[in-house]
């Protein structure tokens, strides 16, 4: 039996795809600029903070880094509520990336900061700088230069990662796509178009953070 391509199955359905793609995009905007900053507030804690912050930033980091993010997923989204705090499953989507983004970004930054010669941070210091000053004018300037490539790698590896979402029903693409084949049972050319959309949307993401690499951060 041959099978028979029908595309044009997926037309009445392109407002779902759109809003899927839409709610995907957001999904990692949000999660990319609120995951660098729990980031670089975790390192910076435990590179220059007390020893029992730093502990709890490591145990923090750990417990992301070796867990699933599905699993962090339906922790946040069907474990919370036994504790009485219930969120959206859009809310819980959210979370998660943050949370999960922020904990390897940690150390990719963490990375970045201890690269930097201990020199620099005491001409700083010399020049009258505060820690503050110090950090943010030397530390992280430099760090985020060394570990920018990293880091894209790893904002696309968390936005490809985001299908995930679709388990508790936040409406991104893959939700999408799962709606569609439902309805029209045309699995092979939803899920096709829908790998051609992620494809595109990782290219396109890894030149819009070259091109802001280029502009704000001199990669060295």
């Amino acid at each position: 039996m041959t099978y028979k391509l029908e595309f044009s199955a997926l037309l009445p359905y392109w407002e779902d795809l759109a809003w899927g793609l839409w709610f995907t995009i957001l999904l990692t905007v949000v999660s990319t600029i609120a995951g660098i900053a729990v980031g670089t507030l975790g390192a910076s804690a435990r590179t220059f903070g007390p020893k029992w912050l730093g502990g709890l930033v490591r145990v923090y980091v750990e417990l992301i880094r070796n867990t699933p993010f599905i699993v962090q997923l339906f922790f946040i989204f069907f474990g919370l509520p036994a504790l009485g705090l219930k969120l959206s499953e859009t809310t819980a989507a959210f979370l998660a990336m943050v949370i999960n983004l922020g904990a390897y970004s940690t150390e990719i930054i963490r990375a970045g900061i201890e690269a930097i010669p201990k020199g620099h941070i005491e001409a700083g210091v010399s020049l009258a700088m505060s820690r503050l000053e110090v950090l943010r004018y030397i530390v992280l300037r430099q760090a985020f230069a060394k570990i920018y490539p990293a880091l894209s790698s790893q904002i696309i590896i968390v936005m490809l990662g985001s299908a995930v979402v679709s388990q508790i029903s936040a409406p991104d693409l893959t939700y999408a796509a799962n709606f569609i084949q439902s309805r029209n049972f045309r699995a092979f050319e939803v899920y096709l178009v829908v790998a051609l959309i992620y494809l595109v949307l990782a290219i396109v993401l890894r030149y819009v953070l070259r091109v802001i690499g280029d502009r704000f951060v001199k990669v060295g």
